[in-house]
């Protein structure tokens, strides 16, 4: 259980945020110029140096996205340059690739944050590039909902890419693009001209996955433990019924994955910071405002308690919370993760998206004047980011390319390395982890200010400098 810091704060952060962001500038230099005329995109690192991995092209948009979120934090507009570049090159090529259900890790991490840093006044670009943002922002939106699987009654969810029976979890964080799109007025057209909300598809998705892929302790399973989080749900299609619990990168359908968890503890929170600007009638088809609210928060709540209860106290998880090589680890839970360990990896990435969920979480619970869990949440978030903000996950190595060590990315598949003689791999990086880990220093970086973070939602409502309104 995370032993929680209740007396830091993010301004006591802030030496270990500057000497990220130091590090982050060299390592994304150097990549940059290493990598300049490959054309696949950098997922993970084999012995410091980061390489492809053939499956989807879902990291193009975290590298890109990193340049983007150094310029926020230094101001260095040759990072801009680099992701506003690459973004307008490669991911609007991707705009249309129909395929995926993590469409939006490539699009918000570009152009939402460069969309945000335009509302903010920071880049000068002309005001047709920011509506291009927008643009793009919208057929993402669009493109994601039209992977639609109905359950009937209402329900439904955005399918994964193994086929229209599968649902992920990790889409939870990937449907607030829908949402995006919905604010900047935008819908799909599907047959014949219907019209789709896009607002009510994110919606369903998100009371889809608090359905089925979290558990309650109700009995729904003898492993129905509260908060515990299943990678994947299986549906009949056919029929529209649930039919069981499944994974694809955890050890079994009734253990949790911890990305998969974490992506939860992220995701929900971000939903619950986007209905406040729905109005009524969008709501009203899903139960209305006080019922989504409530489910909503009740998973969020859920996998939160879960992952402080079953990660080891310096928040920072092991790859699965029921991996075989545990049961060699007597008390794993009381004491600090060990990365070096010979039984099973931890996995750093899982801890830098948790932490922002946490954090974003308890501004969930303050505006629901619950001082107590708002206090617990962000404490529990503070603490994990201060472990990652130090060795040995954070890398200032000059000869390693990764910035958040320990991370991996599927142990069932075997494609994390293994260094010679070690039995389990650690010691690597994945882009994901690099990129979730500068966005949860942005985060944290505007709490140690004390200075207003908006969530990408927002700016999609907001007027830019020029005083136009572009919602629509």
């Amino acid at each position: 259980m995370i032993k929680i810091d209740g007396a830091i704060d993010a301004a006591a952060l802030r030496p270990r945020l500057d000497r990220l962001w130091t590090a982050s500038a060299a390592k994304l230099a150097r990549l940059q110029d290493r990598w300049a005329d490959d054309p696949a995109a950098p997922v993970l690192t084999r012995d410091g140096r980061y390489v492809g991995q053939e499956w989807t092209d879902w990291t193009r948009g975290f590298w890109y996205g990193s340049a983007i979120l150094q310029f926020d934090a230094s101001g260095d507009r040759r990072f801009l340059e680099f992701g506003r570049r690459r973004s307008l090159d490669d991911i609007v090529a991707r705009l249309t690739d129909t395929g995926v259900h993590d469409h939006a890790f490539n699009t918000v991490s570009t152009f939402g944050n460069l969309l945000r840093l335009a509302v903010e006044g920071r880049t000068g670009v002309e005001p047709a590039e920011e509506e291009l943002y927008r643009v793009c922002l919208k057929v993402s939106g669009a493109v994601q909902a039209s992977r639609w699987t109905d359950l009937g009654d209402g329900a439904g969810y955005i399918y994964s890419f193994n086929g229209a029976h599968s649902l992920f979890v990790d889409a939870i964080r990937t449907v607030r693009v829908l949402l995006i799109a919905h604010l900047l007025g935008h819908e799909l057209l599907a047959e014949q001209g219907r019209h789709v909300s896009l607002a009510t598809r994110a919606i369903r998705h998100a009371r889809t996955t608090a359905e089925y892929s979290v558990s309650y302790g109700r009995n729904r399973d003898i492993y129905d433990v509260r908060g515990r989080v299943a990678h994947e749900s299986l549906f009949n299609v056919a029929s529209g019924t649930y039919r069981c619990a499944s994974t694809q990168q955890g050890y079994s359908p009734f253990t949790t994955w911890t990305r998969g968890l974490a992506w939860a503890v992220l995701g929900f929170p971000e939903i619950l910071e986007i209905l406040p600007l729905l109005d009524d009638e969008t709501l009203a088809p899903d139960g209305g405002r006080e019922a989504l609210t409530a489910q909503l928060e009740d998973a969020a709540r859920a996998v939160a308690d879960y992952y402080i209860e079953e990660t080891p106290t310096d928040g920072i998880p092991y790859w699965d919370t029921g991996a075989p090589g545990l049961a060699a680890m007597p008390g794993y839970l009381d004491r600090p993760a060990d990365p070096l360990n010979p039984h099973e990896p931890v996995d750093s990435s899982a801890a830098a998206i948790a932490a922002q969920g946490l954090l974003r979480l308890s501004r969930v619970c303050e505006s629901r004047a619950d001082a107590d869990a708002a206090t617990r949440y962000r404490q529990a978030g503070l603490t994990i980011a201060a472990r990652l903000l130090e060795e040995p996950y954070l890398s200032e190595r000059e000869d390693h390319e990764g910035l958040l060590l320990n991370s991996i990315y599927s142990r069932p598949r075997g494609w994390d390395i293994t260094a010679e003689g070690r039995s389990v791999p650690s010691g690597e990086a994945v882009m994901w982890g690099d990129y979730h880990l500068r966005e949860l220093a942005i985060y944290l970086g505007r709490l140690a200010d004390q200075s207003t973070y908006l969530s990408v939602a927002d700016y999609a409502t907001r007027q830019s400098p020029d005083g136009i309104r572009r919602n629509s």
